[in-house]
């Protein structure tokens, strides 16, 4: 059996953990086998799922820790572990590579980048960094996946996507669990108590990048328009106390619903009416492939990349926009959208989970 040693910050609930997890629960466990090295002592949402799987976390200190400290744990971590022999590294810049590095000083064959992202909302130190590891990324590394070709350019430059070491994965999902449903969406309703509401939706972590402020400025001016409308927001984050005070101050607390970490994803979508994703910059989001399966009509920046468009419930803006035309967009969609079932060509374009982890299974034992 292989055993392939996933590096990641942490498995909580989150874009690149739930593509980790989509492979890891799909893939041959006979075979391949995952392994976490996490950069917390915090236990994570996917913890327990992990060890049931049959995989092992190990934590080690994070660079905020000290470099130093995390460097030596790297270095004690790779010298007592000589089993690895393919390490996979996720990733949403060049800014921390060390444990690509460790990994190459002890010997391990098979070393794996993942970009997640198009940016680093980071400080400039940060973006410095991850420039000066651009140039010798091609040595750190002898794999560079990325989640979408805006997420490669970012991570690796011209040179290695012209090159054999570079692939696009796509981020898949298991198509049957989002198909749309009017039983289901029916009792999603009542349980959230948004029966006879028109609801606008949102699904992700409550930072900098996914813009909740400018969405919750959306809906203000649409819920005049329409007093009848709710906006759901999913997911938790450090900002969720400065979304707290935004939405109080726009006198907005009976119409929006933060429901926190859920993992009840699929049916929460059934309950939406149509979904907003004004990020400032992204990978290739799982939500909005999961949305659109779901048949959802889905408004999102145009800092996104094309690749997400697998439909026509992609419809793109600029961030530059003003709010009043975002919120026009609501409305032609309001009016004219029939929603359907898009799982057909969800799986035509390559992102159902079976097709994308029978990739990575190819990666995996081919590097073997």
């Amino acid at each position: 059996m292989i055993r392939v040693l996933q590096c990641v910050h942490g498995m909580n609930r989150g874009g690149l953990e739930t593509f980790i997890m989509n492979v890891y629960r799909n893939i041959d466990r006979a075979r391949i086998q995952f392994d976490f090295l996490v950069h917390t002592d915090d236990k994570c949402d996917f913890d327990d799922e992990i060890v049931a799987l049959g995989g092992n976390i190990f934590s080690i200190p994070s660079r905020h820790s000290g470099l130093i400290k995390n460097r030596k744990a790297l270095d004690e971590f790779f010298r007592r572990h000589k089993e690895y022999k393919i390490v996979h590294m996720h990733s949403s810049s060049l800014s921390y590579v060390e444990p690509l590095r460790a990994a190459k000083k002890y010997n391990v064959p098979i070393r794996i980048i993942h970009s997640h992202s198009t940016q680093e909302g980071g400080s400039f130190i940060h973006k410095y960094i991850h420039k000066w590891n651009q140039l010798f990324i091609k040595l750190d590394a002898t794999h560079h996946i990325a989640c979408s070709d805006l997420a490669g350019e970012w991570m690796y430059g011209k040179k290695i996507r012209n090159s054999n070491s570079y692939k696009i994965i796509n981020n898949g999902i298991k198509t049957n669990q989002f198909l749309f449903s009017r039983e289901k969406r029916q009792k999603v309703r009542e349980k959230l108590g948004v029966s006879g509401k028109f609801v606008i939706g949102h699904i992700g972590r409550l930072t900098y990048p996914k813009n909740h402020e400018f969405l919750i400025e959306i809906f203000n001016i649409f819920h005049k328009m329409d007093s009848n409308s709710l906006l759901l927001l999913v997911g938790e984050g450090e900002l969720r106390s400065q979304i707290e005070q935004k939405i109080k101050k726009l006198n907005l607390e009976n119409s929006v619903i933060l429901t926190g970490k859920r993992d009840d994803i699929a049916d929460l979508l059934q309950g939406m009416d149509i979904f907003i994703f004004p990020s400032h910059f992204e990978g290739l989001p799982v939500t909005l492939v999961e949305a659109q399966t779901a048949g959802l009509p889905c408004i999102v920046s145009d800092n996104i990349t094309k690749q997400v468009k697998i439909t026509d419930n992609i419809v793109y803006e600029k961030l530059e926009s003003s709010i009043s035309v975002w919120v026009e967009r609501i409305l032609d969609i309001k009016k004219n959208y029939l929603r359907k079932n898009e799982r057909e060509n969800i799986v035509n374009a390559g992102f159902d989970i079976d097709a994308v982890t029978n990739e990575m299974q190819k990666i995996y034992l081919k590097c073997n």
